[in-house]
């Protein structure tokens, strides 16, 4: 089972990275955002998808999980106790 925080690398491609993000569907498919290493020249290359059962555990917890508040967009949002708009 791979978790966030894996070195991956997928089995068709030879894709290899850190997952970053787990998407589970309605259906039962799961697909998991896996981000490479900075290139030589500095270049962030963009993440992948993959479904799970395409990855393969490279290292397990390569990189631990933040313990800070989570992100995304219910966080950016005003609150009614907060509420700026007005």
């Amino acid at each position: 089972m791979v978790r966030l925080g894996d070195e991956v690398i997928d089995t068709v491609s030879g894709f290899k990275g850190i997952v970053v993000s787990n998407t589970e569907y309605l259906q039962g498919c799961n697909r998991m955002s896996v981000q490479p290493r900075v290139k030589k020249n500095g270049e962030l290359p963009g993440s992948k998808a993959f479904d799970e059962p395409q990855l393969k555990l490279v290292k397990s917890k390569k990189v631990k999980r933040g313990k800070g508040r989570p992100g995304g967009v219910a966080y950016a949002q005003p609150s009614e106790k907060n509420n700026m708009s007005r």
